[in-house]
């Protein structure tokens, strides 16, 4: 017989993330069965090709992606965003 599988997902950021697993299908883990869970990271493809929208190349600006803005004009990503005055709105919106 064949146990259902459920995989639960955390993430921390946009970078990385830590994922387990439990074969308890339709309810949770026993707390107690949570202590040998091991986590692991999730890489995820961190660069302005793989933006497709200003707020997703905000996002990884915030999240830590310095090579995002290269000549430090304010402006990451300039292939999705094209100017200073929507970089600042979608990072108060973020709350970058």
């Amino acid at each position: 017989m064949l146990k259902s599988l459920v995989v639960g997902l955390v993430l921390a950021g946009s970078q990385l993330g830590s994922a387990f697993a439990f074969d308890q299908p339709g309810s949770s883990p026993p707390i107690d069965s949570l202590k040998n869970l091991r986590p692991f990271q999730v890489a995820q493809v961190r660069s302005c090709k793989a933006a497709s929208t200003c707020r997703e190349a905000v996002q990884m600006w915030c999240g830590g992606y310095r090579r995002a803005d290269g000549d430090n004009d304010g402006i990451p990503c300039e292939n999705v965003c094209s100017s200073r005055s929507e970089v600042e709105r979608l990072k108060n919106e973020i709350g970058c």
